[in-house]
């Protein structure tokens, strides 16, 4: 099953490499979520994540990715939608000492794993765990 993939950049940000994510999503996406029919992901601002975060989660404050898991439908399981901030992936790279393109496949692999279900705050370090061996896998060896 093919998954279609809806990538978002409205702000045009040059990081946000649609041509590149869209097949390395895909193959992601094909081993973690066989049977899932469609995701979508926005690369986006800090002041729109701080609004998505106040209003889903009551945080008043930006954030680097937020995972919005989807539902069962008629077409199938729509994975999820993401949205990640694209400055703040900047200032998490900067620090980190890797490129941007990098820390936005690492929020995405997150955000993929929190549509999935995994919960980093209540699972006692499961996700935390298979994300480091996905990382391995998926960003590492790229």
């Amino acid at each position: 099953m093919i998954c279609e993939i809806i990538l978002q950049n409205p702000g045009r940000y040059p990081e946000a490499r649609l041509r590149e994510l869209r097949p390395w999503l895909g193959a992601l996406l094909a081993k973690l979520a066989p049977e899932v029919v469609s995701f979508g992901v926005r690369f986006t601002s800090d002041r729109e994540l701080r609004r998505l975060n106040h209003t889903y989660r009551g945080k008043d404050r930006s954030t680097d990715v937020l995972s919005f898991p989807g539902e069962e439908g008629p077409e199938g399981r729509h994975l999820g939608d993401v949205a990640i901030s694209v400055p703040t992936a900047r200032r998490q790279a900067a620090a980190a000492g890797h490129p941007t393109e990098r820390e936005l496949r690492i929020l995405l692999l997150h955000g993929v794993l929190h549509c999935l279900g995994y919960d980093h705050e209540t699972d006692d370090g499961a996700m935390e765990r298979l994300e480091r061996r996905l990382r391995r896998r998926w960003i590492e060896e790229g």
